[in-house]
């Protein structure tokens, strides 16, 4: 009892720090470019004004509630589930949302398209992890996870299809360009799709975490305590794969972000709360604005943010199979 009391204060100061580092890399990200900004160039009307207005400020946003989006979605995944793994990367949700957008810039092209088709993508293959899952014998955590890899394979294997389709010299460029994962396409008109979702669905899962750890419970004790467990638990499953699906459908595929997000808070809070739904947004949001300041800086060319994020997240993926292994 002692340890666990110790560790909120500890958790609230480290959250305080987790804020405040999010707002500084915020506030960083909009002056790293190969363009140079300054302030008193933003201030004043000429191109550096520009630049920071149509690129640097959107990106920063996209990235910082891109970011919060894409964590607090993990964290919801995995605490329905039940398993540390079920992140929207594992269980074939983001390859879901891949094929809608891919399909959307192939016969569409419109951003709005692409943003719903995204989402379609996101619930279909979420639907279909769902019942291969349940058709497993013997059920274990790990159902959920074998699912999402068949769904993932079949998500590829269309987007293949819709490649083999594309023209070469326009759509198939702009799968492949989609695909590597980014923040360098991002424009004001971005974040019409992003931010009203990304807002929205982070208040909803706040609002309704009770509901969330309820459902981490045994089906049969959550239903003696009030919850609908069937019609909640995809209630809020749909609310997380919008989430997922409005952000991938601007930035383009980025994995991993999800699955360490809700890590990280879990480490960094220690107990099951709001603030670690809402720390896990936080991580999420600094993966994110870290990788973008990254991909812009290393190279002499801008590189995918999925190349920084899963340096980190495929390791982190072998660490936590290697212990729930030793725990088994």
């Amino acid at each position: 009892m002692r340890s666990s009391t110790a560790s909120k204060p500890e958790g609230g100061r480290l959250f305080a720090l987790s804020v405040a580092l999010v707002f500084a890399l915020a506030a960083v990200s909009l002056f790293v470019g190969k363009y140079p900004l300054t302030i008193s160039g933003i201030l004043t009307e000429g191109v550096e004004q520009r630049v920071f207005l149509r690129m640097r400020l959107p990106r920063m946003l996209v990235g910082l509630f891109g970011g919060f989006a894409l964590g607090a979605a993990g964290y919801v995944f995995q605490t329905v589930f039940k398993n540390p793994l079920a992140a929207p990367d594992m269980i074939g949700v983001t390859s879901g949302a891949s094929v809608g957008a891919a399909a959307a810039i192939l016969f569409a092209s419109s951003a709005l398209v692409v943003t719903v088709s995204a989402f379609v993508g996101a619930v279909a293959a979420l639907l279909l992890t769902a019942a291969i899952s349940s058709l497993i014998p013997h059920k274990d955590r790990a159902g959920v996870v074998l699912a999402g890899v068949a769904v993932h394979a079949i998500a590829q294997t269309a987007i293949v299809v819709l490649k083999l389709e594309a023209d070469p010299e326009r759509e198939l460029a702009s799968i492949e360009y989609w695909m590597m994962g980014g923040l360098n396409g991002v424009s004001p008109k971005s974040l019409s799709a992003l931010l009203p979702v990304a807002a929205v669905g982070s208040i909803v899962c706040l609002l309704f975490f009770r509901q969330i750890l309820l459902l981490a419970m045994d089906d049969t004790e959550s239903r003696m305590l009030g919850v609908p467990v069937e019609k909640m638990r995809w209630f809020l499953l749909l609310v997380a794969s919008l989430m997922v699906a409005s952000v991938i459908s601007v930035t383009g595929l980025i994995s991993f972000v999800s699955l360490l997000g809700a890590h990280l808070a879990r480490m960094i809070i220690r107990r099951d709360s709001r603030v670690t739904l809402a720390q896990s947004g936080l991580c999420g949001a600094v993966l994110l604005l870290l990788g973008d300041m990254l991909a812009r800086t290393v190279g002499t060319s801008e590189l995918p943010v999925s190349i920084f994020t899963s340096l980190i997240g495929a390791p982190f993926l072998v660490y936590l199979l290697i212990g729930r292994k030793r725990h088994v």
